[in-house]
This record gives structure tokens, sequence and C-alpha cells, in this order.
């Protein structure tokens, strides 16, 4: 009982953040550790719960979607299904020791793609006034964001909307629809992946779901009461306290 109360709560908390900010998964892959789940079957449970979010931000933005310089819309749409897949595959071969190790970095590094996601959009947004990257520069960019989405899901939004300023798109609306599409596409076929691979645990995957679903919707309707700084700095104490106590556990 106390266990699931654990996970409803990071769920509920992690699916506010993505709502307003990002951040869910310092929250669920910890959760789902701490009450004795593997880690690799941890990663992949805690995608599963917070694919909901994704597929209701890709759906908000359906109307202002819109490729980057370089990519068609079908090219994107193919590149983050393959990389989807393959990072999805990566995890299922990574031993639980191994990945044991790796999970601190992973986390370190997306505490810090969140902590500077303001300043890395606007160098990507500068350097865009160059050349513009060729077509295959701008596939492997986008297969290699994705390959990370689907093998972790940590900072992937910052990610993604850097690599699409390097690419030369510079409307909002169509940067946030492009991300939040890759990231449900790739993280759909990830969970699907992961669900044939035998890695996910059900129960408290649908449990998580409901309660992230749910943070959300209250996440959306808070938000305009914090102040975003606040918001930025919690996440960012959160991924760097989760990140120390893997250190000390690996």
């Amino acid at each position: 009982m106390f266990d699931t109360a654990i996970l409803l709560a990071a769920a509920l908390v992690a699916g506010a953040l993505n709502a307003v900010a990002g951040g869910g998964s310092f929250l669920t892959l910890p959760a789902l550790v701490f009450t004795g789940v593997p880690p690799v079957v941890a990663n992949a449970t805690g995608t599963v719960a917070l694919l909901p979010g994704y597929a209701a931000g890709a759906w908000g933005f359906k109307d202002d979607m819109q490729a980057p310089p370089g990519l068609s819309m079908k090219a994107v749409i193919l590149l983050a299904l393959l990389g989807g897949a393959v990072g999805a595959g990566l995890l299922l071969v990574t031993p639980e020791a191994a990945f044991r190790k790796i999970v601190p970095w992973l986390l370190l590094a997306a505490t810090a793609m969140f902590a500077f996601g303001p300043q890395l959009r606007q160098w990507a947004m500068g350097a865009q006034h160059g050349a513009a990257p060729s077509r295959s520069k701008a596939a492997l960019g986008m297969l290699a964001v994705s390959v990370y989405g689907g093998y972790f899901n940590g900072g992937l939004g910052i990610l993604l909307l850097a690599l699409l300023g390097l690419l030369g798109q510079t409307n909002l609306h169509a940067m946030n629809g492009t991300k939040n599409l890759v990231s449900a596409l790739l993280t759909a076929i990830a969970v699907a992946i992961y669900a044939a691979g035998g890695v996910v645990q059900w129960q408290p995957a649908l449990l998580m779901m409901v309660a992230a679903t749910l943070g959300g919707y209250l996440g959306a309707r808070v938000a305009r009461k914090i102040a975003p700084q606040w918001l930025r700095a919690g996440i960012v104490l959160t991924g760097l306290v989760m990140a120390v106590l893997f250190f000390l556990k690996a």
C-alpha cells in the first residue's frame, strides 16, 4: 500500500511537471526503483505511464505542426519511429547492472540539459543564421535524438527544441508541435517494444498513467500561479538529488 502511494504521488507530480515545464521522468524512474522495480524495467514502466501526456500534447498542437527545413513531415515521422525503436531495442539488451551504472549519468545529463535549456535554445536559434544543415545532417540529428528518447526519455523535449532551432525552425508553436509529435511517436513505438520484450510492469504502469494524466490537468491549471523560475529550480534540484542517490547506489 505504501509503495502504491509513492508511485501514485510521483506520477501525479510528474504529470504536472511535464504539463508546465518537463522533468517528470526525474520522479517516475526513482520512485519505481525505490519500490523495488529493476532499473531497466523501471525506465520502461515509467515511460509507459507518461505516454498519454505526450499524445495529448501532440493532439493539442496538431494545427501547428510543421516539418523543419531539410526534412519532410513524412521523414520526421519515419525517423522518430525508427529512432524510438532502436533506442528501445538498445534498452532491452542493456544488462541491469550496466544500466544501474548508466542511470545516474543519464539523470545528470538530463538535469544539465534542463537547467541550461533556455541558453541551449538561444544558441541553437542563433546558430541557424549560418548555412542550413544538409538533409543528411538533419536526418542524422533527428535520428540521434529519437534514439536517445527511445532509450531514456529525460531531457528529450529540450534536445528536440534545440535540434529544431539548429535546423532553422523559428516559429515556436511549430517547434512545439513537431517536438510533441516526435515525442509521442518515438515513445509509442518504444512502449510497444518494451511490452514485446516483457520489461513493463503493467499494474504500476496503468496506475501511474491515470495519476500522471490527472497531474497533467491539475498542473496546467496551477501553472499560472507559480513563477517559472521557481518551477525550473525545483526540477533541477530534484534531478540533482536523484542523480546523487543513484550514484550512491550504483
